[in-house]
């Protein structure tokens, strides 16, 4: 089966928690715990930080972790993606985001392996996983979606979609996991990001809104806290000990 490479964006001035791909878990910076967890994937041929911060960089260099320097100004991580996949070869490119030190190879191998699988109306591939926890389900810092009969997304929000009206609900939260054909990031970085992803800040919605597919992959639920907040990272340092 055709492989991916891996490319994790890492953005050193987050709003919410500056230097945050740097934060260190058990003596190492987060984004080599990314890097490790993408490359335990048996679909992924090799992983690469993307990255506009010379900080970063020297991280990188210390630690021996291939790097691809891009340009300042993305809007979201996925645009700093399609700027370093134009310097690879692989067709297929799965964006590993650089605050999910906790990802699951196996989840990282189902997006993959249903991008090849799909047809080319296709744009993307996106891994969800139902919500266990429902203070998750309110947190505006988790990203819900719905999808259509055949599994495409319809929707992304920060708020609890569907809303539970006429029956109970299952919510599914989207993880920051998507495989691109190589045009299809092309795609992505010609689009103009449209109201609605300005207004959620979800970078998938940029498909959704111009009319292309973007087909939701569940995977089993499990440890895979994103790190949007210092108090995030002391949850995944938690884990990690414990393991």
């Amino acid at each position: 089966m055709t492989k991916a490479v891996a490319i994790i964006p890492c953005r050193y001035g987050a709003t919410r928690f500056p230097g945050k791909p740097l934060a260190d878990i058990n003596g190492k910076p987060m984004m080599w715990h990314v890097f490790q967890r993408a490359m335990e994937a048996e679909l992924v041929d090799e992983a690469i930080i993307a990255t506009e911060d010379d900080r970063i960089v020297k991280s990188c260099e210390i630690l021996g972790l291939p790097y691809l320097r891009t340009g300042k100004n993305h809007a979201t991580g996925t645009d700093r993606v399609a700027e370093a996949a134009s310097f690879v070869e692989h067709p297929v490119i799965v964006n590993v985001q650089g605050d999910e030190p906790l990802i699951d190879p196996l989840a990282v191998n189902a997006v993959v392996e249903a991008l090849i699988e799909s047809d080319e109306s296709v744009a993307a591939t996106n891994a969800c996983h139902v919500i266990t926890n429902s203070s998750d389900a309110i947190d505006t810092n988790t990203v819900k979606v719905i999808r259509d009969v055949a599994g495409n997304a319809l929707a992304y929000s920060r708020l609890p979609i569907p809303f539970p009206k006429g029956n109970a609900v299952r919510h599914l939260r989207q993880l920051g996991l998507y495989a691109f054909r190589k045009s299809a990031l092309e795609l992505f970085a010609s689009l103009k990001p449209g109201p609605v992803e300005e207004a959620e800040g979800v970078e998938m919605l940029r498909f959704v809104e111009h009319g292309h597919k973007v087909r939701m992959v569940e995977v089993q639920p499990g440890n895979d806290i994103p790190v949007d907040t210092p108090s995030d990272l002391e949850r995944v340092r938690e884990i990690m000990a414990n393991r």
